[in-house]
């Protein structure tokens, strides 16, 4: 049975600033993902206050924002049997020092903040975020 999935994926500020975009890109396209469409954006700050509304009563809810606020990102919408849960197994522990080897965070992030890339969590969420920044 052919389980397709979109994901969405953000290369995140810190990873534009260190001009990581295609080391991340060829990790993803090696993994067998389409990139359906991408972008890149900057956003403002309450762009990002709505997208991480979900992590709003947390702590670091405000630091997140500001830091997705911070500069350019890539949005891009990731395509392959399975993607939501792939995707995550690629990108690796929130935690750069906690991550697998040969994942994204373990090569490129450098805090749990600036930890490269972003994925979505859930196929419900996946589908929320990629209509955030995608739909006309």
């Amino acid at each position: 049975m052919n389980n397709l999935e979109q994901t969405l994926s953000i290369i995140k500020p810190d990873a534009v600033e260190r001009n990581l975009e295609s080391e991340i890109k060829s990790m993803f396209i090696k993994n067998n993902f389409k990139i359906i469409k991408e972008k890149k954006i900057q956003i403002e700050k309450s762009e990002a206050e709505k997208f991480y509304k979900v992590h709003e009563t947390k702590p670091f809810y405000n630091d997140l924002c500001s830091y997705l606020s911070s500069g350019p990102i890539i949005v891009m919408i990731l395509e392959k049997e399975n993607a939501v849960i792939a995707n995550r197994e690629l990108m690796g522990s929130t935690n750069p020092k906690e991550a697998k080897e040969g994942t994204i965070r373990k090569i490129y992030g450098i805090s749990i903040d600036k930890n490269s890339v972003h994925g979505s969590d859930s196929l419900e969420n996946a589908q929320i975020e990629i209509d955030f920044f995608f739909k006309v």
